[in-house]
C-alpha cells in the first residue's frame, strides 16, 4: 500500500445488530470529533412489513453524546442480508452517502429484477462512489478506499488510520469468509481481494461487517481483529487459491439464500430510501416469485 498509516488511530465504536447480525461502526477523528457511519441498519420486520429506526437511534445518540460532526455514512457494498439506514441519516442530518464506484453493476442488476424504473444509470443516488484507491478525509485521518471484489463487484474496504473495515470480505478469523454465489460473485475474485488485505501490516486493526457464532468454541459476538490473526483465519490457512476456491464454492451450494436478500437489495440500491409511493400514497416492496 502507497499510504501510510495515520499519525493517530481512529475512535471506534460497534453496534451489533442482533437480529441480522450485522455491525455498524461509528468512526471518528479523536482531534476534530469529524465522523462516519459505516453500513448502518434500518430495522425491518419482514412478518408485518414495517420498518423502525432503532438501531439508528442507538448510533445517533451516540454521535450527539460524544459532541461528534457527523461527516459521511460509508456504504461497504449493497447488502443482502439487511436494509441500510443510510438515507434515513442523510434526511436527518445531511451527511453524504458514500459506496463503491461499481455499484451501478448492482444497480443494473437488481433494478431490472425489481424493475425498478427509477434506479436509472443518470440517478443520483448515492453522494459520493468511490474508485479503488480513492483518498479523502476524515477530520485529520486519512482515508483509503481499496477495491475488494468477490462477495459481490462492488465491494470495498476502507483503510482508515490503523483499521480497515473490510464489510462481508472477511469474518472472524474461526468463522471463515463470505459468500460469493450472489450476482457478480466469484471464489477466486474474493480470496485475491482478501490477499490484498493480508499484504497490510500485521497490526492494522481489521472491523468485520458481521459476526456469527463458530458450532463449536466462543458464545461471545467480537467484531474486532486484526491482519496478524486474520492469516490464521480457517477458510485461509493452509489453503491454496485452488483449495479455497473448491472449498468456498461446495460451501456456497449448501447456503440458503439471505432471508431478508429481496427486501433488502430493492432497498439497499436506492441508498436506503424506499420505493416510490403509488397514487394511494403506499410504498411497496415486490417478491419477484422464482426469480433467486
Amino acid at each position: 500500500m502507497t499510504l501510510s498509516a495515520a499519525a493517530h488511530r481512529p475512535d471506534v465504536a460497534g453496534f451489533f445488530d442482533p437480529a441480522t447480525h450485522t455491525v455498524t461502526y461509528l468512526v471518528s477523528d479523536p482531534v476534530t470529533g469529524v465522523a462516519a457511519i459505516i453500513d448502518p441498519v434500518l430495522d425491518y420486520d419482514p412478518a408485518a412489513a414495517r420498518t423502525s429506526t432503532g438501531s439508528i437511534d442507538r448510533v445517533m445518540d451516540a454521535v450527539r453524546d460524544r459532541g461528534l460532526t457527523l461527516e459521511r455514512v460509508l456504504e461497504t457494498h449493497a447488502h443482502a442480508d439487511h436494509l441500510t439506514g443510510a438515507d434515513v441519516i442523510r434526511t436527518r442530518t445531511g451527511a453524504a452517502i458514500g459506496i463503491g464506484e461499481k455499484i451501478t453493476r448492482v444497480q443494473k442488476t437488481f433494478g431490472d429484477l425489481f424493475e425498478a424504473g427509477d434506479v436509472t444509470p443518470d440517478a443520483v443516488v448515492f453522494d459520493e462512489t468511490y474508485a479503488d484507491g480513492a483518498r479523502f478525509k476524515l477530520g485529520e485521518l486519512a482515508v483509503e478506499v481499496m477495491h475488494t471484489p468477490g462477495h459481490t463487484p462492488a465491494c470495498i474496504a476502507y483503510r482508515i488510520g490503523d483499521a480497515v473495515f473490510v464489510g462481508d470480505t472477511l469474518f472472524m478469523p474461526d468463522y471463515g469468509t463470505a459468500r460469493c454465489d450472489f450476482p457478480g460473485g466469484d471464489a477466486r475474485t474474493l480470496y485475491r481481494s482478501i490477499q490484498k488485505i493480508l499484504a497490510l501490516p500485521d497490526a492494522t486493526r481489521i472491523f468485520v461487517g458481521h459476526d456469527y457464532l463458530p458450532k463449536d468454541g466462543r458464545t461471545d459476538f467480537r467484531w474486532e481483529t486484526s491482519v496478524g490473526e486474520e492469516k490464521a483465519n480457517v477458510h485461509l490457512a493452509g489453503r491454496s487459491e485452488d483449495d479455497y476456491v473448491a472449498m468456498r464454492e461446495a460451501r456456497d451450494a449448501t447456503l440458503p439464500p439471505p432471508q431478508l436478500i429481496l427486501p433488502a437489495l430493492q432497498v439497499n440500491i436506492r441508498a436506503g430510501a424506499l420505493p416510490p409511493a403509488e397514487a394511494s400514497g403506499k410504498r411497496f416492496l415486490k417478491l419477484p416469485l422464482n426469480a433467486i
